[in-house]
């Protein structure tokens, strides 16, 4: 047993034994939020024994935030009863080479596509990898998934496998656009912290994706075993008993002479750095040069 199991297993069933309880903390909880286990969306039948093997899919880029986040989520969960550990977590690349994860962390990737266990929960974080055969080994791993779940922009590569046609998803806020014009057959969801399709879930930016991991905990396990892992995390969001609660996100910025947003994606800028294009006689600025291209091939359309 290592550290983190150690203290896992202390503070969950530990404080069972502290005043308050677990139970009254858990009681406190579900009166706060208000709900019940017969509440569940989509309840996932989890494995009588064993651990539930859950896939995190990377490349260069990889958003720290949306893999760690679930990551930490899925091995905090404690099951009284259980021998084993609920969830096995592991990481999942084209080769074995060091990727290069946002703000230049390096992870060695656990296996390569070729040597991959078969997951029962595929994660799939915001990252720059999109390959043909990133691509197939989604549709191959998504066969027998319970869950396949993209986290902020990961939801790109889960529509560029197909497989979110004609189903409701999310992403980070500033992508909302993009998604929707990039897979016109994704019903792009605003103001959520996640959509839940049943096989296939999607979460907005960056800590949505806690919210969703949390989720998923809840569908195989219950809302009890979800609330006491957020209580041994310290984790005070409600966002995964209240994906509406983006509704911030939903409201459309407009861009003002003071404040000029990407008209590609809404993200702000600062029009002393920022590319800019002329179109009908108004100026127009972006975030990178790439979303100056998208635009200067079809102003009207992101205009629209």
């Amino acid at each position: 047993m290592d550290r983190r199991e150690f203290l896992g297993k202390s503070a969950l069933f530990g404080a069972m034994a502290v005043i308050p309880s677990a139970a009254s903390v858990a009681a406190t909880m579900a009166n706060d939020i208000g709900d019940n286990d017969a509440a569940i969306a989509n309840p996932i039948k989890p494995p009588a024994t064993g651990s539930i093997p859950v896939a995190f899919l990377i490349s260069d880029g990889a958003v720290i935030i949306d893999f760690c986040g679930p990551w930490d989520v899925f091995v905090n969960v404690m099951v009284r009863g259980r021998a084993e550990h609920p969830f096995r977590p592991y990481t999942v690349a084209e080769t074995k080479d060091p990727i290069v994860a946002g703000g230049g962390m390096k992870i060695i990737p656990d296996y390569t596509f070729d040597t991959a266990p078969s997951p029962k929960v595929l994660v799939i974080p915001a990252q720059n990898g999109a390959s043909e055969k990133m691509m197939g080994w989604i549709r191959k791993a998504a066969q027998t998934t319970d869950v396949t779940m993209s986290v902020c922009t990961g939801a790109v590569q889960l529509a560029k496998s197909g497989l979110l046609s004609g189903l409701a998803a999310t992403t980070h806020h500033d992508s909302y656009k993009t998604l929707a014009m990039d897979f016109p057959d994704v019903r792009v969801k605003r103001g959520v912290r996640f959509v839940d399709e049943g096989k296939f879930a999607s979460s907005g930016g960056l800590s949505s994706g806690i919210d969703l991991a949390f989720h998923v905990v809840e569908r195989y396990f219950g809302r009890e075993v979800a609330r006491k892992t957020a209580y041994v995390m310290e984790y005070q969001g409600e966002g995964w008993v209240k994906p509406d609660s983006n509704a911030i996100y939903a409201r459309v910025l407009q861009s003002t002479a003071n404040h000029p947003i990407c008209p590609v994606c809404s993200m702000e800028v600062d029009p002393e750095m920022a590319p800019k294009s002329v179109f009908k006689g108004k100026t127009y600025f972006f975030c990178m040069p790439d979303h100056k291209e998208r635009f200067d091939a079809a102003p009207e359309k992101w205009l629209a």
